[in-house]
């Protein structure tokens, strides 16, 4: 079954706000991962500020049963822009990459590809995608489990 999570985006303080939502929601970060953690051949790394590495590429916070939490902070060099209220993704996992592939194309159709759909360092398929109607999302499948 294939799940579907917010994930947000943050202007430099995802870390801040996530030890908020730990203390609100409670339990533990399944995943934090900080942009000096992404290899450095990677798009956009060449450009980045030393003051941005430490910030966060990817925070989880399970919530519930099969839900999480996701985030990252939006950083100039990959790409990163927002605009408070419009800072969020809505993030699938699916079971196999044929079905992210599916979801990802079926979305695609008529929207813009903001991140083709890939193997990624993190060991996953991942792209993300603006649809037609302007909402964006995240299409995910975990090699491991």
């Amino acid at each position: 079954m294939i799940t579907l999570n917010p994930y947000l985006n943050f202007k430099g303080n995802a870390e801040e706000a996530f030890n908020f939502y730990k203390s609100v929601f409670g339990g533990d970060f399944s995943s934090i991962q900080r942009y000096k953690d992404v290899p450095k051949d990677s798009p956009g790394m060449d450009k980045m500020a030393p003051e941005d590495m430490e910030k966060i590429m990817h925070i989880s916070l399970p919530i519930g049963k099969g839900n999480a939490l996701m985030a990252s902070d939006s950083v100039a060099p990959m790409g990163g822009s927002l605009t408070v209220g419009d800072n969020f993704n809505l993030s699938i996992s699916a079971e196999s990459e044929e079905e992210a592939t599916k979801i990802f194309n079926t979305l695609s159709v008529g929207g813009k590809v903001e991140v083709p759909l890939q193997k990624m360092f993190w060991n996953s398929f991942f792209g993300m995608v603006m649809d037609k109607f302007g909402i964006y999302w995240m299409v995910n499948y975990d090699y491991e489990k």
